[in-house]
């Protein structure tokens, strides 16, 4: 009888390299299908990717027109994955998320109670302006979020995987809106900053989109492969010293801590916990893969501190009277 040997270390470093390459190769496809329809926000789009492939979800400040919504259909398009999107509204009740029991009558005459599945059962949930439903309701996404899971009913369902969260938030026109709980923050990897576009880029917006033609995007991935290379991105090495690094970094956001600086017990609160450091390497790890490489550096630390460190540094009135906000103290920490 012929046992099948186990692979060498050698075999599992050259599928990692592979994995690598594809993933880099995925990259660039994908960019190449996304840039078909939105124009400019490269950091943007490589953050979303990020968060793709580490497993983390995102919140996008934008003021309305800036394409928030386009772009994250658009990914899913490319990713081959199921998509829906939610308008976040006053009224909107948690059962509209996450999908309620509605009695029906069997074969056989009884009725009986069956679950129809709300919008949460999908790969990619847009949760368009979450700020515009009460806390009752956001929170209605909490489990999801964290557990990959629903309950209902008294009874708990499973979410496909993956599973990603992309809200999006108007930081203009904050009357009748509903500020989300510190908990709900938390659970987003990434908080992005969605700017305008470059001269250059509005110019290209406008043209392209007055045409009157809409260009057609092709899938790249599919959900299957996007789930092996999350895995792929797990397993990636960290040494000690970017751990390190990491967790120095959220430390000084703490203004109780022995390591922050003068200036974060001056203007902060309450810092960063230890979710913060996790997201960081998670991160980085994926960074690193969507850039060829198999090693975590300091600078895929520090190059994504600002979108995961900025809604989780919490800044005081003295902050706030000089009008010193969290990537402010962000860009102070990344120099020391």
């Amino acid at each position: 009888m012929i046992v099948a040997s186990e692979p060498t270390q050698n075999e599992e470093v050259a599928k990692d390299l592979e994995a690598v390459e594809e993933l880099a190769n995925a990259r660039d496809a994908i960019v190449g299908e996304i840039r078909k329809r939105i124009f400019g926000q490269e950091e943007l789009i490589e953050h979303l990717l990020v968060a793709m492939f580490a497993r983390g979800h995102s919140l996008l400040m934008g003021v309305p027109g800036l394409a928030k919504t386009s772009l994250i259909s658009t990914v899913a398009q490319v990713l081959n994955l199921d998509f829906n999107r939610i308008q976040f509204t006053p009224d909107l009740m948690p059962a509209d998320i996450t999908g309620t029991d509605i009695l029906e009558e069997d074969g056989s005459g009884k009725r009986v109670f069956k679950f129809i599945r709300g919008p949460v059962f999908t790969n990619l949930l847009l949760a368009d302006e979450i700020n515009r439903t009460p806390p009752k309701t956001q929170a209605a996404l909490l489990q999801a979020m964290q557990e990959y899971k629903v309950s209902a009913g008294g009874r708990t369902y499973d979410l496909t995987k993956p599973f990603l969260v992309f809200a999006t938030q108007n930081p203009i026109e904050q009357e009748g809106t509903y500020p989300l709980p510190e908990a709900q923050l938390d659970r987003f990897m990434f908080h992005l900053k969605v700017d305008y576009p470059s001269a250059e880029e509005e110019l290209l917006i406008v043209e392209n989109t007055t045409s009157g033609v809409t260009s057609e995007v092709k899938s790249v991935l599919d959900a299957e492969t996007i789930l092996r290379l999350q895995e792929i991105v797990n397993r990636v090495p960290v040494s000690k010293e970017v751990l390190e690094a990491a967790v120095t970094l959220v430390r000084k956001t703490r203004p109780e801590d022995a390591s922050a600086p003068d200036f974060v017990r001056e203007f902060v609160s309450f810092g960063a916990g230890p979710r913060a450091s996790q997201y960081l390497v998670l991160a980085g790890k994926a960074r690193a893969l969507l850039g060829g490489r198999l090693t975590v550096s300091r600078e895929d630390i520090y190059a994504l501190a600002h979108p995961i460190l900025r809604h989780r540094i919490l800044t005081n009135f003295q902050a706030e009277a000089q009008r010193v906000d969290s990537d402010q103290i962000i860009d102070r920490l990344l120099k020391l």
